[in-house]
């Protein structure tokens, strides 16, 4: 996993569902830090990070309001895929 492990089981979809949860993790920490700068809204690349991790987002912050000018909804989101990969993966083994 992203934050330790020894990258999935030995089948073929929890192969798949690690590389899936790494890729959105990346996507989120990548939206994260590109969020603190003046980045143009219209750039292809904020645009294919927004359309990606959007879904996952956007639920975590109906739930939880940002505290103050803090957003930790890319937090919460990275916890819960580690969280349901990690039991994907030992589910199907």
């Amino acid at each position: 996993m992203i934050f330790g492990g020894s990258g999935g089981g030995t089948s073929p979809i929890s192969q798949i569902i690690y590389g899936l949860s790494t890729l959105l993790v990346i996507a989120i920490i990548a939206r994260s830090l590109l969020s603190w700068f003046n980045m143009d809204p219209r750039s292809p690349l904020i645009q294919a990070l927004n359309a990606v991790t959007e879904p996952i987002l956007d639920p975590i912050r109906r739930i939880m309001p940002r505290l103050g000018m803090i957003d930790f909804s890319p937090l919460v989101a990275i916890l819960l895929l580690q969280f349901i990969s990690r039991g994907l993966i030992g589910f199907f083994g």
